[in-house]
């Protein structure tokens, strides 16, 4: 389990402001109404449209049908956020990334599930894997 309550309040604030920030920008994002057809439309509307890496930065570890799993190594706010707050990335993006992303995946498609590899992400290891996948 993440330990969230050893954050202080003046921490936890900043996390919360984050948070509510990329949701604002998610939130407006999504105004235009956007529709996924495939796997492929995931990646460009959501990685390069909505996130804005560049393709460079993403792996394409797994693209069918129904499922997507990324590897990203883009320069991350979130990532710089949470080394200057000295505040664990499984705590920092499970509270301001993770909610975000699985809101604009709905907006695109409410089938379209997202899940995180907190095994896989920065900065112990050298990416971030995610795994978008059509729920049945």
């Amino acid at each position: 389990m993440l330990e969230m309550s050893r954050i202080s309040k003046p921490k936890m604030l900043i996390l919360l402001i984050a948070k509510y920030s990329f949701y604002l920008l998610g939130w407006f994002w999504t105004l235009k109404p956007r529709r996924v057809e495939s796997m492929e439309d995931v990646l460009n509307l959501f990685y390069i449209q909505f996130l804005r890496l560049k393709k460079d930065d993403i792996e394409v570890i797994k693209l069918n049908d129904r499922e997507l799993i990324t590897r990203a190594k883009n320069p991350c706010p979130i990532l710089k956020l949470s080394l200057i707050l000295k505040i664990d990335t499984k705590i920092s993006c499970k509270i301001i990334s993770e909610p975000v992303c699985k809101y604009v995946l709905r907006k695109l498609n409410p089938n379209l599930k997202f899940e995180r590899n907190y095994n896989h992400i920065r900065p112990y290891s050298e990416s971030c894997e995610e795994r978008i996948y059509l729920q049945k």
